[in-house]
């Protein structure tokens, strides 16, 4: 494994990094926090201090409120034509595609994964929701209802009809496990419906959002549409939740944040609310299964980002009949992958977000082990590192916390069955429905079991496929609302009614 130091080889990411101390943004102006104090962002691969970030807390959130609400009611951006605002998410879209590999970059060195991962995925996703909510922007269609009123004055007639109008301030919180294609999906939704943002990113990834807000800016968004507060979720984050200058808070996070922020919304403003949150996402193998494609999309379901995925297949069932060649075949997938740092072109998967999510992960396992449960291949962290090998547990019960509560690494847990009815069951016996998959050859079985499976995105016979069309989010407590597709751009608007006697 090697996780020492890299270095970016684009110009773009050498020349952001070479500016040490960033700045957030407010209005028009690059700031400091009103405190001076700043964060670290760490490579979590080898530990080294990529730069420092501000440390924003409640003072500057509130200034980016006031930036964001001004810019609102200023109306240059809320009221600029369809093709107006249209032309600045092409324009930014067009940025980030000239500056992919610099940005894929950033976010390896900040995050940890693969360099391929965010120069083939994730990078190109971001830019794909620039360039979808674009085109939505002149979609945004009231409608005329012809009403069953008949008590207006002779003469007259009832003409009623719908406005769909920008909800106004955006409070965005994202995650730090993808965080520019997680950003897109909530900035390029919101700027198409004409609001204002804060975004706060995460603590431990904020770099690719302050450049994502330079390209912005030059892409022609007008000061105070677009903010960035960095800073920690329990000092920045909760300010933005709980500020009754916000209209509107969408967050990708842990569920228990996500029960944070709704009771912070309830006490301030009643602000909406819009939430994608965990994940135990099962994954089902039937033996009718191509069975070397279905051990290959499962493995890559949970080892893909180190497992750092909200819709991670992290419960594996698979049929008695082929279930040990199944997990033997994952298994060997495991040990098969070279760890190390993102930037080394070997590396298949890189470290977790940091050494304490490393430690956390570990304690997991261990509890599991403890319980009964036996380590097929992997369980270890690398020498107190972030680091942590792909693991494949059996021997496993539904009553286990490795079975029941999102771990977030490469940790998978696998169970045999026997019946349909008894693997749906066993799928649905979780509090979380954000997604699953299903694989077999009887088209008949696959669309019975996607009917049946409590989550918000069933794949079949494939895994992780998103694209900006598809909406994603979560049943039960994995969220409220759904991000990507046409419905994601109704988390922003509100619907006015408009009746008249004409």
């Amino acid at each position: 494994m090697n996780a020492a130091t890299h270095r970016p080889s684009t110009a773009a990411a050498q020349e952001f990094l070479a500016r040490g101390n960033h700045r957030m943004l407010i209005g028009a102006d690059w700031r400091e926090a009103a405190s001076g104090e700043t964060l670290a962002s760490i490579d979590p691969a080898s530990g080294e201090i990529l730069g420092h970030v501000p440390r924003g807390a409640a003072a500057d959130v509130d200034e980016a409120v006031m930036a964001a609400r001004s810019a609102f009611r200023d109306g240059a951006w809320r009221k600029a034509t369809p093709a107006a605002r249209a032309a600045v998410l092409h324009r930014i879209a067009e940025l980030m595609e000239a500056e992919i590999d610099a940005l894929a970059e950033l976010e390896t060195l900040d995050q940890g994964k693969p360099l391929y991962v965010g120069r083939w995925a994730e990078i190109p996703g971001a830019i794909a929701q620039f360039r979808y909510f674009a085109g939505a922007v002149s979609k945004l269609e009231g409608t005329q209802i012809p009403t069953g009123i008949d008590y207006q004055p002779p003469g007259k007639e009832v003409f009623a009809y719908t406005l769909r109008e920008p909800i106004g301030v955006v409070g965005a919180i994202v995650p730090w496990n993808s965080p520019l294609v997680l950003t897109a999906m909530k900035l390029a939704p919101a700027l198409a419906a004409g609001c204002s943002v804060v975004l706060k990113p995460a603590e431990d990834t904020s770099l690719t959002a302050l450049r994502l807000a330079e390209i912005a800016r030059a892409a022609g968004l007008p000061s105070g549409v677009l903010n960035v507060v960095t800073g920690l979720g329990s000092e920045a984050g909760a300010a933005l939740a709980e500020h009754p200058g916000v209209d509107k808070i969408t967050f990708t996070g842990s569920t228990r944040t996500g029960r944070s922020i709704v009771e912070a919304a309830a006490r301030s403003n009643l602000k909406r609310v819009s939430l994608e949150l965990g994940g135990k996402s099962p994954v089902i193998i039937f033996g009718d299964a191509d069975i070397d494609a279905a051990i290959a999309g499962a493995a890559n379901s949970i080892f893909f980002n180190g497992g750092q995925v909200c819709v991670a297949g992290s419960r594996l069932y698979a049929e008695r009949s082929v279930y040990d060649r199944v997990v033997e075949g994952i298994a060997n997938y495991a040990r098969g992958l070279k760890l190390g740092h993102g930037l080394d072109s070997a590396t298949q998967i890189g470290p977790l977000i940091s050494r304490t999510h490393a430690a956390r992960v570990a304690d997991y396992v261990r509890a599991g082990i403890a319980g009964g449960a036996e380590a097929v291949t992997g369980g270890e962290r690398h020498q107190g590192s972030a680091f942590f090998n792909p693991t494949v547990l059996t021997g496993v019960t539904p009553d286990m916390a490795v079975v029941r509560e999102e771990i977030f690494g490469p940790v998978l847990v696998a169970t045999p069955f026997d019946e349909f009815d008894e693997v749906v069951a066993l799928s649905n016996d979780s509090d979380y429905g954000l997604a699953a998959g299903v694989w077999t050859s009887s088209l008949s079985r696959a669309h019975r079991a996607a009917a049946a499976i409590e989550a918000g995105t069933i794949w079949i016979n494939t895994h992780l496929m998103f694209d900006a069309s598809l909406p994603i989010g979560g049943m039960k407590q994995s969220g409220w609302g759904r991000d990507s597709g046409h419905q994601a751009i109704a988390n922003y608007l509100e619907t006015k009614t408009v009746c008249a006697v004409i």
